[in-house]
């Protein structure tokens, strides 16, 4: 079973920036989908961006349009790590911050339709 463990979170002023990291336990990139998510209390948890595998080794990244031109997804193959760079950061974006992998194809949009989540870290935007 795959362990995710997120860590770079933390207090940032609106305009800063972020890197966010997400270290898997073992390979994670010949899966279907390696992803972002956020969560507000009271709120679902929310997509916000991810890489899907179109081949062997290429991926391509899809992002929520709140985050578009904003955050980057990338990945590190050599230390099985994915990150989310966040800039220009808004108080919005506050909200707990969490990596998952989806195995197989289909929509990566839910996040109950990914099968190994890590255990967040908080990202707080102040104004």
């Amino acid at each position: 079973q795959v362990q995710l463990v997120e860590s770079g979170g933390g207090l940032v002023q609106a305009g800063g920036s972020l890197r966010l990291s997400c270290a898997a336990s073992e390979w994670i990139f010949s899966s279907y989908a390696v992803g972002w998510f956020r969560q507000v209390p009271g709120q679902e948890r929310k997509f916000v961006a991810v890489l899907i595998r179109s081949g062997e080794t290429t991926y391509y990244a899809d992002y929520a349009d709140s985050v578009k031109g904003r955050f980057t997804i990338s990945r590190d193959n050599a230390k099985n790590t994915v990150y989310l760079q966040m800039n220009s950061l808004k108080p919005e974006d506050t909200a707990v911050y969490y990596c998952a992998v989806k195995a197989r194809s289909g929509s990566y949009f839910h996040s109950t339709l990914y099968d190994y989540w890590g255990q967040g870290t908080q990202v707080t935007v102040s104004s």
